[in-house]
């Protein structure tokens, strides 16, 4: 489902996906994975679970569920990525790599530059399918945690750092603590 589409809801469980500008390897490039950790601490500080993700080189794979928000999800993942896209540039300056920030500032387009835009880190939107049974929940958490495996990154999904695989596999927290979409049926999303 396409990202440009205003998510109604004011909580529920999404599986979301951004990617960055013509499929980089950003955060391979920046080893820029802490920024992603940092968001997803934003989120809980606001009461949402991180339930499984993937940071791959060139894209993110998550499923989120959000707890009743006045805010739109739309917004709070939309600030996500402005906040990763300023961690990620200010990455790439400090290692002086010039002539990326270069080519990713030439992709902003001329309105988005006169909006202050400097670069284009992430595609402009986001693709999310809301997970309404825990049957589409499994299907989405598998296709999380087999991203690097069918990417050769990886022979086992658990073996990959950035994934929660290890802990749905092995039963022991990787780099970001998560909980399952099973321990997630004891809390409730609407307060």
């Amino acid at each position: 489902m396409s990202v440009r589409k205003k998510i109604e809801e004011p909580n529920g469980v999404f599986f979301i996906t951004f990617t960055c500008a013509r499929w980089l390897p950003l955060f391979d490039i920046t080893n820029g994975y802490d920024a992603v950790y940092k968001w997803f601490d934003y989120l809980k500080e606001q009461q949402h679970h991180i339930i499984a993700y993937v940071i791959m080189p060139s894209h993110v794979h998550v499923m989120i569920a959000f707890s009743t928000t006045r805010i739109s999800i739309n917004t709070i993942v939309g600030n996500g990525k402005r906040f990763m896209a300023y961690e990620l540039v200010k990455k790439l300056k400090l290692q002086g790599n010039i002539a990326l920030l270069n080519e990713m500032a030439s992709w902003v387009n001329k309105t988005e530059q006169l909006q202050n835009k400097r670069h284009q880190v992430f595609e402009p939107s986001f693709d999310r399918k809301e997970c309404y049974s825990i049957h589409f929940m499994q299907q989405k958490v598998d296709y999380i945690h087999l991203n690097p495996s069918k990417a050769r990154l990886v022979t086992l999904p658990e073996e990959y750092k950035h994934s929660s695989a290890a802990y749905y596999y092995t039963g022991k927290q990787g780099v970001y603590p998560v909980i399952t979409y099973m321990e997630l049926q004891d809390i409730d999303l609407t307060s």
